[in-house]
């Protein structure tokens, strides 16, 4: 039996965690040089989803020596080429090490239907498949490019998560969506497509960062390549293909999925997460260094596409700025993290009896 129509509902408590503060390495901060270059600014009837593999899906577009998906008619500003995808992979690792390694903050008990919408390289939906055996796990992904091997209870289509989506109703115990800013034009439809695939007492969980940095102790100046590159690239390009890189900011993801009914209780867990090796603590240092190593491997597919095709400059001034980029990386001055929200919450028969 499908879910019923989300109606007005009580809404449960929220359990929310903030973000832990971060403590500069003192020893980091003495091996400090000048570099000047990193303070510089820079210049200015809808088709359904699934869809068997074909010869043609596997010939994929070509950029200044990049490739991309093929999958229909869908736009994905991101390669899907072996260098962008180890950046990717040097992702799920932080997000294990962010997460005491545990791959989801939902209390899920022995879950056997798994849905890991935009799976990339599908590393999450193999671990989750090795961790659960008995459970049925599908990572769906616009691009080919997983691993022909995997454990028998895991699989993977072709899909396009903007579409709709061809999963029956109350399917599945479990929605996992991470990692997906810049790639969803209608979040509160993709809600609802989930709620609607979702078991009663099932749970969904977005894990997704906001591709602002931040800094808590004045350590970066004004107007430097990480204002450039948020505001003249990213959120200037997502204005121009109706896809937001900010879908948590102002609690915008939290609305969107009461809009789509869920009204379970909301659990939410708040990250700063480091770029480099500035933090003190151990913990907090290594995922700096994976963060920082996943950017530079990715940094050139994260704006390729979107600076020369979307907002038109040349491929030398985004060589330029992703020169500029690393170099920032690299700054140890530079006090930078990104904020990552984690948010998950049951279907709302889960707590509405």
């Amino acid at each position: 039996m499908s879910n019923p129509a989300p109606a007005p509902a009580p809404v449960a408590e929220a359990e929310h965690q903030p973000a832990e503060a971060i403590a500069v390495d003192p020893a980091f901060i003495a091996s400090t040089r000048e570099d000047n270059d990193s303070s510089s600014a820079y210049s200015e009837a809808a088709p359904t989803s699934t869809a068997s593999l074909s010869s043609s899906i596997l010939h994929f577009r070509e950029l200044h020596g990049r490739t991309y998906q093929n999958f229909t008619d869908s736009e994905y500003w991101q390669p899907n080429d072996e260098r962008h995808n180890d950046s990717l992979d040097l992702n799920h690792h932080m997000f294990l090490l962010l997460n005491n390694n545990k791959l989801f903050h939902a209390p899920l008990e022995n879950p056997q239907s798994v849905l890991d919408v935009g799976t990339g390289t599908g590393i999450w939906a193999v671990d989750f498949a090795d961790q659960f055996p008995s459970a049925r796990v599908i990572g769906t992904d616009l691009s080919p490019i997983q691993p022909e091997w995997a454990p028998p209870n895991c699989k993977f289509e072709l899909d396009d998560a903007e579409l709709e989506w061809t999963f029956r109703d109350n399917e599945f115990d479990f929605v996992f969506i991470r990692y997906m800013v810049g790639s969803i034009g209608d979040w509160p439809r993709l809600y609802k497509q989930a709620y609607r695939c979702l078991k009663p007492g099932g749970w969904i969980e977005h894990s997704e960062f906001r591709a602002e940095t931040a800094c808590d102790d004045g350590s970066v100046p004004e107007n430097t390549i990480y204002d450039w590159w948020t505001k003249k690239l990213l959120i200037a390009a997502s204005e121009r293909i109706g896809k937001t890189f900010t879908p948590t900011k102002d609690n915008k993801h939290v609305a969107a999925l009461r809009e789509a009914g869920f009204t379970g209780a909301l659990h939410t867990k708040d990250y700063k997460v480091p770029l480099g090796s500035w933090p003190v603590e151990r913990k907090w240092k290594e995922i700096g260094e994976f963060n920082q190593a996943s950017l530079e491997q990715g940094l050139e597919g994260f704006g390729l596409l979107l600076g020369t095709q979307v907002m038109g400059f040349s491929l030398e001034e985004m060589q330029v700025a992703f020169a500029k980029m690393r170099q920032a990386f690299r700054n140890p001055k530079w006090h930078v993290y990104y904020p990552w929200y984690v948010l998950s919450t049951p279907d709302a028969l889960a707590t509405l009896d």
